[in-house]
C-alpha cells in the first residue's frame, strides 16, 4: 500500500467506530516556548489527557507531522527517520483496553492485510516494589483475538510503562501514567544477527523485528505517600504509591511510514512510495544504486533529512545558529556531506525535495563556501590535541582518544564520518564502540532534558505554572494598552517560579510606563473575570483580533483563550491552554521584577506574583 491509503484507511477506520478526525498540529508547536517540534500526536492533546475536555469530544483520531531531532544519528539504518507521520487514536475517559486492542488487531489484519503469524506483542511486567501489576489484562485480550503466548512478551517499564517524566520511579506525585502494549511487526527474511545478542525478541535491535503500534493505558497517578494525595512529595516520607485515575485515558501512536513499509513486508522504510521518486533523483545524478552497500547508508541520511527540511521550510523555519534554525541547517548540511560521498558537487537537494529550490540552494552555496574554513580549522582542533602547545607529541598511540571524537562531533558539530577519515589519513584510528558508547549515553541523556523541558505547552502543568500563564495574557494587553497597539509578543517562557515576555518595542520602559502596567494586570485580578476557551475557524479567531505567535502558522480550526466574554473580552490569544478559570485565581500582587532589551527592537520582561 501507499502511505496514502494507508492513511486514508486508518481515519476512516476509527471515524465509523465514533472518533472526531482533528487536524494535524503544525510541525512548530504553537504557544510552546518549551520545545522545537511537535514530536508526537500526544503532544498537543496533553491538555486534554490531563483532564480538561476537547471540543470535538472524547474519541479522537489523526495524522500528526511529527520530528524528532534525537533521532538525527540514528538515521542510516532500515527503520529510523527523523521525520514521521504518527496515526493516532484517542480515548479521553471513554472506552480502554477491551475496546483499543480488538480494534488495532482489527486494523492490522482487515484493513491492512498484514499476516497474523507476523505480528508480535509487549506488555507490561510490573513493579512489585512500587505496587503496580504486570498487564495480565492486555496479555489476554491479545491471546483471546489470536496472538499465542510464545509471541507475548513482557518488558519492564523502561520499555512498556509511559508518563511525561519516564519510568514510574521518577513521576512527580500528581502526575499520570501506565502501562502501554506496543506491536511489532516480524519480517522473516532478516536474519538475526547475533551481535545483538544470542535470541531474537520483539525489542531487538537487528532488523527483524519493527515496531508499528503502541497503546498508552494512561490508569493510574502517583500520590504523596506521606499524605496519600497528589500533592508533592516529601523526600523520605514513605512508600511510593499510585491509584486509579477517576477518567482512565487512551492514546495510541503508529508509525504511518512503518506500517506502509509492513503492508509491502520490505523491511526497509526506504523503500516506501513516499522515497521512490526522490531514490530514484539521487541515483540518476551519482550514478550509484541504492541497493549498493556502499552507498546504502548515505542514501537513506540524504532522503530522510531532506524531507525533513523541506517540511520544515514549508512551516516557515529557515536555517541560522539557533534553535529550529540550526537543526534545519545541520540536516541540510549532513545531506550535502553524504551528497558528496555520492560523488555529487552540483546542487541537487531541491530537486531531491521537489520544492525550495531558492532556500536548498542558498544553504548549499554558503556550506560548500564555508566547508573548506571549517575543514582547516578541524585539523588545527585535531593538531591541538594530538601535539602540545610546544609541538611535542602527546599521544603515542595511534589511536584517537573518542573522548576528543566525541567532543569534535557534539561541540564543533563535525559529521564523524569526517573525524573518521581525517583522522585515517593523519595514520589514527578510532574506537568505534567506545564511541558508540559515548554518543548512546549522550543522547540518553538530551532526551531525558527534552522530557523534562516537554510539558505540553508549558515547562509543567503546576498550578502556579498555570497561574502565571493567564498572567502572561493579562500582562501583553496591558504592554498594548500602555506602549501603543503595535507592541506584540516576541517569544515566551512560563515556570511555576516566574513569567518571561519577548515584545515588539524599541525602547526601554519608564518607571511610569512599569507601575502602569502592573496597576492594569492587578485591576483585572482584582475584578476576577472568567477565562474561557473557545474552538473556532481561524478566520473568525483573526477578525476578532486574536494575538498570535508572530510567524506561526495555524489550521483551520483554532482554540482562544479570552479574558471575559468575546464580545466584550479585555484580551483574546490564540493558545492551546491551559489557564485558570478566573482571574481571580491569581493570588498575589502582579509585579515587574526586569525590563531590559532582548535584541534589536524586542524588550523582555520577568515578571511575578508575589
Amino acid at each position: 500500500m501507499t502511505v496514502e491509503e494507508v492513511r486514508k484507511r486508518y481515519l476512516e477506520f476509527f471515524a465509523t467506530r465514533g472518533h472526531a478526525i482533528i487536524p494535524s498540529a503544525p510541525i512548530v508547536p504553537e504557544n510552546d516556548p518549551t520545545t522545537l517540534f511537535t514530536s508526537s500526536g500526544m503532544q498537543p492533546l496533553v491538555p486534554y489527557l490531563l483532564g480538561q475536555e476537547h471540543p470535538e469530544g472524547t474519541r479522537l483520531a489523526n495524522s500528526q507531522l511529527s520530528f524528532r531531532a534525537g533521532d538525527i544519528e540514528e538515521v542510516g539504518d532500515n527503520r529510523h527517520t527523523t521525520f514521521f507521520e504518527m496515526l493516532g487514536n484517542w480515548s479521553l475517559g471513554d472506552y480502554f483496553k477491551k475496546e483499543q486492542l480488538p480494534w488495532v488487531y482489527e486494523f492490522l489484519t482487515e484493513e491492512l492485510n498484514l499476516p497474523k503469524e507476523r505480528l508480535w506483542v509487549t506488555c507490561f511486567a510490573g513493579d512489585e516494589s512500587l505496587g503496580l501489576p504486570r498487564d495480565l489484562q492486555s496479555a489476554e485480550i491479545w491471546k483471546e483475538l489470536g496472538i499465542p503466548e510464545e509471541r507475548v512478551h513482557f518488558y519492564d517499564a523502561k520499555k512498556n510503562w509511559w508518563s511525561r517524566s519516564g519510568t514510574p520511579d521518577k513521576m512527580p506525585a500528581g502526575e499520570p501514567g501506565g502501562p502501554d502494549s506496543e506491536i511489532f511487526y516480524e519480517f522473516t527474511s532478516v536474519q538475526h544477527d547475533v551481535a545483538y545478542g544470542e535470541k531474537c525478541h520483539p525489542n531487538c535491535e537487528c532488523g527483524r523485528f519493527m515496531e508499528i503500534g503502541n497503546s498508552v493505558f494512561m490508569e493510574y497517578i502517583k500520590l504523596d505517600p506521606s499524605t496519600g494525595s497528589t500533592g508533592s512529595p516529601q523526600a523520605g516520607s514513605g512508600q511510593v504509591a499510585f491509584d486509579k485515575l477517576p477518567k482512565q485515558n487512551v492514546d495510541f501512536g503508529g508509525g504511518l511510514e512503518r506500517l506502509a513499509a509492513a503492508t509491502l513486508d520490505s523491511p526497509d522504510i526506504f523503500m516506501i512510495d513516499v522515497f521512490d521518486a526522490p531514490r530514484e533523483v539521487l541515483e540518476a545524478h551519482s550514478g550509484k544504486k541504492y541497493a549498493d552497500p556502499n552507498a546504502t547508508r548515505s542514501f537513506r541520511i540524504i532522503l530522510d533529512h531532506v524531507r525533513a527540511a523541506k517540511v520544515m521550510f514549508d512551516a516557515h523555519v529557515r536555517p541560522s545558529n539557533t534553535e529550529r534554525g540550526y537543526v534545519l541547517r545541520r540536516l541540510i548540511r549532513r545531506a550535502i556531506r553524504e551528497v558528496d560521498r555520492l560523488g555529487v558537487k552540483a546542487p541537487i537537494l531541491a530537486e531531491i525535495a521537489g520544492g525550495h529550490t531558492a532556500e536548498f540552494a542558498q544553504e548549499e552555496a554558503q556550506f560548500r563556501k564555508t566547508l573548506e574554513r571549517g575543514l582547516k580549522k578541524f585539523n588545527w582542533r585535531l593538531d591541538s590535541y594530538i601535539r602540545g602547545t610546544k609541538g611535542e607529541r602527546r599521544f603515542e598511540s595511534s589511536e584517537l582518544p573518542p573522548s576528543i571524537a566525541f567532543e569534535l562531533v557534539t561541540t564543533d558539530g563535525f559529521p564523524f564520518e569526517l573525524v573518521e577519515e581525517e583522522s585515517r589519513a593523519r595514520g589514527m584510528t578510532i574506537d568505534k564502540q567506545q564511541f558508540a558508547n559515548r554518543m548512546e549515553a549522550h543522547r540518553i541523556k538530551s532526551r531525558e532534558g527534552a522530557a523534562t523541558k516537554f510539558a505540553g505547552g508549558l515547562a509543567d502543568h503546576a498550578e502556579q505554572t498555570v497561574k502565571y500563564h493567564t498572567a502572561h495574557h493579562l500582562l501583553l494587553k496591558a504592554l498594548q494598552m500602555v506602549l501603543g497597539p503595535d507592541v506584540h509578543q516576541r517569544g515566551s517562557n512560563i515556570t511555576s517560579e516566574r513569567l518571561r515576555i519577548d515584545f515588539s518595542y524599541g525602547q526601554k520602559m519608564t518607571d511610569e510606563q512599569k507601575k502602569e502596567v502592573e496597576k492594569i494586570v492587578n485591576e483585572k485580578i482584582a475584578e476576577g473575570i472568567p477565562v474561557i476557551r473557545t474552538d473556532m475557524k481561524r478566520e473568525e479567531a483573526e477578525k476578532l483580533g486574536a494575538e498570535h505567535e508572530f510567524g506561526a502558522t495555524y489550521p483551520d480550526m483554532v482554540s482562544v483563550y479570552s479574558v471575559g466574554p468575546l464580545d466584550s473580552a479585555f484580551s483574546i490569544e490564540f493558545c492551546g491552554g491551559p489557564h485558570v478559570s478566573n482571574t481571580g485565581e491569581l493570588t498575589g500582587t502582579f509585579k515587574i521584577v526586569k525590563e531590559e532589551a532582548s535584541s534589536a527592537g524586542v524588550r523582555r520582561i520577568k515578571a511575578v506574583l508575589e
